[in-house]
């Protein structure tokens, strides 16, 4: 497939999905961009050469071109053909090719030079972009590489597959600058594939797959639409099978590299942690050149850890394997034995050099798989178990079951989806016993994580498997419980399945799956606002800890989230440290992700944001290497990006979390980055835009019927929302309602953060000295909270400012912006500084103009807040043509002749 190919594939409705070059790049005059093919260069090509604002013309020469002397400069002269200079060089190609001797005559040579440049200075403004310039004849590129010297101003952007140096510079010019096209990163992929409907693993399995190249990602999920599984991506140690289409993309790539290349990197497919040392071992000195040569060409990447080496896509590996027979396949398996120092990955490839029922080779890799467990290499222990597993011969079916079960627990202990669905049916296609089915069938629910859409009928097998045995029951409840909350939606219904589930385990005297089962009660019960759930955690706290139980299902755990919602973030992160250095040091990777995600939230609940960015990254970073949702994740990255990174990094976070939840069916963490979305945009002062989202969180909430408001505490972001777009009424409603909630619930800590919403509203209503000293309490009574009593500083600025009061409004702001500097929060410290900016102009901005009577100034700041003239009239319950009027008082006074002049004059509401 040509690098164009994917061309028309580059954008989505919602902008461009192709990374394009660097900022920095666009006023250059000279570029080379390269990549692997499908990378996308032809799109950013054409991209960077409109950006320059001239028309262009493209040439693309085809690998049959880079054959014919001079065929690239007919290309130029046909596309310029009304010019005289483009004629003049047709005509001595023409005469040229009939003439023997061509193309080595020097006056012929340099007549073309004379008159290539001569075509290039007589052309019109324009951008020349060479697609596929690694197919330039190379007498072409001497030509034009000749008449672009002279010809400096001209733009050119070079498009090929790899770049190397070489002495005299690019053709298009020694000052060249190169560009390699970056791959599409997990966010960009799922945009690009948006049209297909992936759910979020399999978003994230395809970016794996392809390495960011959108052609093979496009590729990969048009395969997957036709056969309904992720290609690639094999459930049993069988040949995975490549699409055809990705086939010959990835074979177009290894074909920019030798042979010798090609069959080094084979090795290295063949073993699942490559590294410089082993391939050494086996090609000696030439290795590492041979690597570089991969590396150029963009298969690999070198740069990591331990020296080892890492397919950029792995399907380059997976096409590597495929084209090998079975019996090329065991032999390089035995050669890499022979020179494995690492006694894992040798019993490995000694078990995949074996036949396929080779009691020795099951016995290998069972050992092996054991001594990778208890080194926490838990990916190399799923992989190894299963391969013991069916490496047992079927005549020995009992320890088939054990070395099955074995496998499958690994699988669910790694969040291995495609292994632990392997080994389950290893288990249940034997004469096995209930207890095992049913050890299978959980094993396969827990290694689906959080991804439980159309589980229902697993959970209904699972429950016939177990035949009312008390015991097996109660395990199988417990995890139908989470499935209810998350996909139903249903917490209600949930609570009632896990406290039958905990009663049935204790009546069975399973110690275990009864602190499981409480600690999920306790769970759902806060969430209803049950006077028992402190009761039902202490239940399950005072129980034996049990190690099988994961540490984010744990009632410490669930203890540290609870202190997490009354606002002792200190008591939360002391409890959570030891549980993450446990969990790390298990491999667990879902309960690292959420105990990281906990952190996060505790450490910017503090104000200690440098280090809720650290845990954020990193869950995001392990969700993203894994089949885990990436829900959960997307929401802690919006929350922390927006107060202590990026925001425009923060909205991206939590579009793509929406969007996940939405494809897995998860209304938990659906409302979650739903909030997410609706307090970013309210914050970058979009409360038009900020109101959908956030309503449907009221609305998600009221469905899933979760009464405490200290959980997911939206009921403020919303109250301001309504306040900032004039519907105080509805705003006033609500601050009620929660108020009311939090009190009868207990759930002090809420109180604080509604009174800043109402402080907007008295200042709508015009008090704003209740206002002010609503405010000024409410920062007293938030010390422990830096962010929200910064927040608030901030509000009591805004309030002081239109009250007329710039000192004590520049003193509020000169707080808040210290306060979000100490702590590292940057988009509050620039919203801070320029709110102070504002007030140390001096009497140049509001309060310069003639003073507004108090309905001009009520009606100015609806307008400006974005209300429509018949929404202001609803709000202030006057007419439409009275709105008018006032709003036309307004301008002449002020002296603006727009709404949006408005906006900028005037502080509105929402601040």
């Amino acid at each position: 497939m040509p690098d164009s190919a994917m061309g028309t594939h580059a954008s989505h409705e919602t902008g461009p999905v192709l990374p394009v070059v660097p900022d920095d790049v666009h006023g250059t005059r000279r570029v080379v961009l390269f990549g692997p093919p499908g990378s996308g260069k032809t799109t950013a090509a054409e991209t960077l050469g409109r950006r320059l604002g001239l028309p262009v013309l493209r040439l693309a020469p085809r690998p049959q071109d880079a054959r014919v002397p001079y065929a690239g400069l007919l290309e130029l002269a046909l596309a310029l053909p009304t010019l005289p200079a483009a004629r003049d060089v047709t005509a001595s190609l023409d005469d040229a090719a009939g003439r023997p001797g061509f193309p080595d005559e020097a006056g012929r040579a340099l007549r073309l030079r004379r008159q290539t440049a001569a075509l290039l200075r007589d052309a019109p403004p324009m951008t020349l972009v060479v697609d596929n310039a690694q197919w330039l004849d190379p007498a072409s590129a001497t030509v034009l590489g000749w008449a672009l010297r002279l010809t400096p101003g001209l733009p050119v952007v070079a498009a090929e597959r790899a770049w190397r140096a070489v002495a005299g510079g690019h053709w298009c010019g020694e000052d060249a600058r190169t560009v390699r096209i970056p791959p599409l990163t997990v966010p960009q992929v799922a945009t690009l594939l948006s049209p297909y409907r992936l759910v979020s693993r399999e978003v994230l399995r395809i970016h794996a797959h392809s390495g960011g190249n959108p052609a093979l990602a496009l590729a990969l999920a048009e395969a997957r639409g036709h056969t309904g599984a992720a290609p690639g991506a094999p459930d049993t140690e069988d040949d995975p099978v490549l699409p055809p289409q990705v086939r010959q993309l990835v074979g177009e790539w290894l074909g920019t590299v030798s042979e010798e290349v090609q069959e080094l990197l084979t090795f290295a497919a063949l073993d699942d942690r490559p590294h410089l040392g082993l391939l050494s071992e086996l090609a000696g000195p030439a290795a590492e050149s041979l690597l570089a040569e991969a590396e150029a060409a963009g298969l690999v990447d070198l740069g990591q850890p331990a020296g080892r080496l890492r397919f950029t896509a792995s399907v380059i590996g997976t096409e590597l394997v495929a084209r090998l027979p079975g019996r090329a396949r065991r032999v390089l398996h035995a050669r890499l034995a022979e020179v494995s120092r690492d006694s894992v990955r040798r019993d490995r490839h000694t078990a995949l050099a074996a036949d396929a029922s080779d009691p020795g080779a099951a016995r290998h890799a069972a050992r092996a798989a054991a001594r990778a467990r208890s080194r926490g290499e838990h990916a190399l222990a799923a992989e190894l178990s299963l391969l013991a597993a069916q490496r047992t011969p079927h005549e020995d079916g009992e320890l088939l079951t054990e070395r099955a079960l074995t496998a499958a627990r690994d699988a669910a202990h790694h969040g291995d989806l495609s292994r632990g669905r392997a080994a389950a049916g290893l288990v249940l296609g034997h004469d096995t016993t209930a207890d095992q089915r049913v050890d299978a069938l959980i094993a396969l629910i827990d290694a689906s994580g959080r991804n439980l859409h159309g589980m229902d009928e697993l959970f209904a097998g699972a429950l016939h498997t177990a035949a009312g045995r008390t015991d097996l029951t109660a395990r199988i409840l417990l995890r139908q419980s989470v499935w209810v909350n998350v996909n139903e939606g249903d917490p209600q219904q949930a609570c009632a399945l896990a406290s039958r589930a905990a009663a049935l385990a204790e009546a069975a005297g399973d110690t275990t799956s009864t602190v499981m089962a409480l600690t999920m009660q306790a769970r759902f019960q806060r969430i209803l606002g049950h006077p028992q759930a402190e009761a039902t955690l202490g239940q399950a706290l005072s129980l034996p800890r049990a190690a099988s139980i994961p540490l984010n299902g744990t009632p410490q755990h669930l203890a540290a989230r609870h202190a997490l919602f009354d606002d002792r973030p200190d008591e939360a992160r002391t409890a959570l440290l030891p549980l993450l250095v446990e969990a790390e040091r298990m491999g667990d990777a879902e309960a690292t992700v959420d105990i990281l995600r906990s952190l996060a939230e505790a450490e910017l609940r503090a104000g200690r944001c440098a280090r809720a960015l650290d845990h954020a990254h990193r869950a995001q970073a392990l969700t993203d290497g894994t089949a885990l949702s990436a829900a959960p994740a997307c929401y802690t990255s919006a929350l922390v990006e927006g107060s202590a990174g990026r925001t425009e990094l923060a909205l991206v976070h939590a579009r793509r979390g929406v969007d996940i939840a939405r494809q897995e069916d998860n209304k938990v963490f659906l409302s979650r980055n739903l909030f997410a979305l609706g307090h970013l945009l309210l914050l970058t002062g979009r409360p038009k835009e900020a109101l959908e989202p956030l309503e449907e969180v009221r609305e998600l909430e009221q469905l899933q019927q979760v009464h405490d408001p200290s959980v997911l505490r939206w009921h403020p972001e919303l109250a301001e929302t309504l306040a900032a777009l004039g519907h105080l009424d509805q705003a006033q409603d609500l601050l009620d309602d929660t108020r009311r909630t939090a009190t009868v619930l207990g759930r002090g800590a809420v109180l604080p953060l509604l009174e800043r919403p109402q402080a907007l509203l008295d200042a709508a209503r015009g008090d704003y000295d209740t206002a002010a000293r609503r405010l000024t309490d409410a920062a007293d009574r938030l010390r422990r909270l830096p962010l929200e009593r910064g927040r608030t500083l901030l509000a009591l600025s805004h309030t002081e400012r239109r009250g007329r009061r710039r000192a004590s409004a520049r003193t509020a702001a000169q707080s808040a912006a210290d306060l979000f500097t100490t702590h590292h929060a940057h988009p509050w410290a620039k919203t801070a500084a320029h709110a102070l900016s504002r007030l140390e102009a001096g009497p140049t901005g509001a309060s310069a103009h003639p003073r507004l009577t108090s309905a001009e100034q009520r009606c100015a700041e609806l307008a400006a807040a974005g209300a429509s003239n018949r929404d202001i009239a609803t709000t202030l319950t006057i007419s439409v043509k009275t709105v008018e009027a006032t709003l036309s008082r307004v301008y002449r006074k002020l002296g603006l002749h727009s709404r949006i002049q408005l906006a900028h004059t005037l502080t509105p509401a929402r601040e």
